[in-house]
């Protein structure tokens, strides 16, 4: 009788934790639709200060969206601060560049797969726990699901992770993703590319309208090199603020008249 007990203790114990494991799922993958139907039907247009730091590289900036590209506004770049005949002169020449345009929108598509796909792997490329749940926001961590196989050399950097995610329990956004590298990633045998152990990735994401969310800081630092990617920074701290949305129609010229008001 002892032993008949003991076995349904640890029934209902496992089936509680399947149980927990699989809400948690539900959380993330909610999110994940939530936000990949909030991507595609957001078209709005922004204003915005960033302050983007690299190694070699620190610009303060303001960054103006538009249906043709973003126009920016570099107050300081390397520590130089620039003034507003620079300024205007680097605006300009963008203007007047179609190439630099075309050659950012195609960065701009590469970035927003890259996004996508990443994002489409949340549910399956990992085990989920629920860790808190308070203040309208649910807290779950995340573990690498050893069943799971990377389909691209890109998602075997993501899926190397292990971290947390807080998802925002009213609108079923994702409020914040960080993580950790916990082993080696190499690439060909490390002749493409190696990332260490202990790397680490932070972004934060907050509300700027009604139903749009930006990202507002983003903190990488992994140790390492990857040819295989064109435009992941392995070292970068980046903040945007004082979020404004512009019109749906703006033009390079009116998003240059804006870009010059801002103080």
């Amino acid at each position: 009788m002892f032993d008949n007990a003991c076995m349904l203790a640890w029934a209902i114990l496992l089936g509680a934790c399947a149980a927990e494991a699989q809400d948690a799922k539900q959380i993330v993958t909610q999110a994940v639709r939530t936000e990949l139907a909030a991507n595609a039907a957001d078209h709005s247009l922004w204003i915005y200060y960033d302050v983007d730091r690299k190694p070699g590289s620190s610009v303060r900036q303001w960054v103006a969206e538009t249906r043709t590209g973003e126009l920016r506004r570099v107050l300081d770049n390397n520590g130089h601060a620039l003034d507003q005949a620079d300024q205007q002169n680097a605006m300009n020449g963008f203007i007047r560049d179609p190439g630099a345009q075309a050659k950012q929108r195609r960065a701009d598509r590469h970035d927003d797969a890259q996004a996508t796909r990443m994002l489409s792997l949340l549910p399956e490329a990992f085990l989920w726990t629920k860790t808190g749940d308070q203040n309208g926001k649910t807290t779950l961590h995340f573990r690498p699901d050893p069943d799971f196989t990377p389909p691209t050399w890109e998602s075997r950097v993501f899926c190397a992770m292990e971290g947390d995610m807080t998802v925002d329990d009213a609108q079923h956004r994702i409020m914040s993703l960080n993580g950790r590298l916990i082993h080696d990633v190499k690439f060909g045998y490390g002749l493409f590319g190696e990332l260490k152990v202990g790397g680490t990735f932070d972004v934060e994401r907050r509300p700027t309208g009604q139903n749009e969310w930006q990202i507002t800081q983003t903190h990488v630092h992994i140790d390492g090199y990857a040819l295989v990617f064109k435009s992941i920074s392995e070292e970068e701290d980046e903040e945007k603020s004082r979020f404004e949305q512009l019109p749906e129609n703006i033009s390079f010229a009116a998003a240059e008249q804006r870009l010059l008001q801002q103080r």
